[in-house]
């Protein structure tokens, strides 16, 4: 049995070989395995962990009992994707496995360990008719709304392939096998999501937006989004999850903006921070009209830079209008949109944001946007540093970062823009 801690041995083997030509690794920050940037068909980062890996522990039968925390939409083939549980060897309470809501604190080894028990089930459906596939799609729409994990009988064609899925947008999984049938216990849904769900004359925006109000988790309205549980009656469909993680972050930042945009500004400069899985999440708020950047530095033998010499350092921004096109930087953009709006609202303040990322050695894995929209939030639930002016908290960051300031300003348009644009009132005088 491979034991997790062994996996971070292996992905840094597999980084300390040259994987990629450099320039095919300076790439690589940008696609996160993801865009093919490299024109190669597959990641031949992840490919090469996967080889690694492949004797990790199978699950040794063509079925598996346990409690489905969740469930998973894949995008591969789409509009024909597939879906199914994520079912552990595990009665009772799995709900931990499935929300990242509580993984602040916890180590790359631990989310190794119980994602990589979670095994997925593969049913090939239409995400346009969703309808015309029966029980297994029904059922995991149910599972998808439920407020506990479901105790779920899932039997599959083959063994499940003994391999953990690594993706820079969701969380990872383990093993997974077409799935032959699946047959789940008593289930309560989460009244919230059912409420939503039952009114088929609200929009699906509205009902993101309504079950946010009512304090559901986020990651549970993603699930249930992914799964077409909302919106009026003809148009539903079923979503891949990482464009339903996506979609319920930038729906609700999207909307919290519209009202942050009418708040005063804050009257100081503020400094955020937290520090997990190697990760230095900075958050700077200035005195200034809402505009947002999201900028990350990844060093070399981190998971998106395994063969670079240098730190390669990405970003995106809006101004006070938002933006009206897809953030280059992924889906940790609209992760982190909402957490810093989230806050502005709840301090009923307005401000100029920018977060800087800096991913360290350390971070081997990919393990979803969560890890930034939690880093976010979790920095924002602290104390913050206050500062008169954006150079003092500047000088106080540089303490905190190891890159040089200068490097992130040059790196970021809205620093740029809050150092060196002048400013009608720089000219008034008394």
């Amino acid at each position: 049995m491979l034991d997790p801690g062994q996996t971070q041995h292996i992905f840094k083997e597999c980084h300390s070989k040259n994987l990629l030509g450099e320039r095919e690794g300076s790439l690589c920050v940008a696609c996160k395995g993801t865009k093919m940037l490299c024109a190669k068909e597959r990641c031949p980062i992840l490919v090469k962990f996967y080889a690694k890996l492949k004797n990790m522990p199978k699950i040794d039968s063509s079925s598996i009992y346990g409690s489905a925390p969740g469930v998973f939409v894949g995008r591969h083939g789409y509009p024909q994707v597939s879906i199914g549980p994520l079912v552990p060897p595990v009665i009772g309470d799995t709900s931990e496995m499935d929300t990242p809501e509580r993984w602040i604190g916890k180590t790359i080894d631990d989310i190794v360990g119980f994602r990589s028990s979670l095994v997925r089930g593969l049913f090939k459906v239409n995400v346009k008719r969703p309808e015309k596939f029966g029980k297994i799609v029904d059922d995991m729409l149910l599972l998808s709304m439920s407020s506990d994990p479901v105790d779920t009988d899932a039997r599959f064609y083959k063994k499940p392939y003994g391999r953990i899925e690594l993706d820079d947008e969701v969380q990872p999984f383990g093993p997974s096998a077409p799935l032959k049938s699946v047959e789940i216990g008593n289930f309560r849904l989460d009244q919230r999501i059912e409420k939503a769900h039952y009114d088929t004359d609200l929009g699906s925006r509205d009902a993101v937006l309504e079950m946010y109000d009512n304090d559901t988790l986020v990651t549970r309205i993603q699930k249930a989004f992914s799964m077409g549980a909302f919106g009026h009656k003809r148009s539903r469909k079923i979503v891949p999850t990482r464009q339903s993680i996506t979609a319920v972050d930038s729906i609700i930042s999207e909307t919290l903006m519209d009202e942050v945009r009418q708040l005063p500004l804050i009257n100081e400069y503020r400094v955020f921070e937290s520090w997990q899985l190697d990760n230095r999440f900075i958050v700077l708020m200035t005195p200034e009209p809402w505009s947002y950047e999201l900028v990350e530095a990844w060093y070399p033998d981190t998971v998106w830079n395994p063969a670079g010499r240098e730190i390669m350092i990405i970003s995106d921004h809006e101004g006070y209008e938002g933006r009206n096109t897809y953030a280059s930087i992924g889906g940790c953009y609209y992760a982190a949109r909402l957490a810093t709006s989230e806050y502005l609202l709840k301090e009923k303040r307005q401000a100029k944001v920018v977060i800087l990322r800096e991913a360290h050695s350390g971070y081997i894995m990919p393990v979803g946007v969560w890890n930034v929209r939690e880093n976010v939030r979790n920095a924002l639930k602290g104390p913050y540093s206050s500062f008169n002016t954006l150079e003092g908290a500047l000088m106080y960051i540089q303490t905190r970062f190891d890159i040089p300031i200068k490097r992130w300003t040059l790196n970021s348009a809205v620093l740029k823009d809050s150092r060196f644009q002048k400013r009608l009132t720089d000219f008034w005088s008394g």
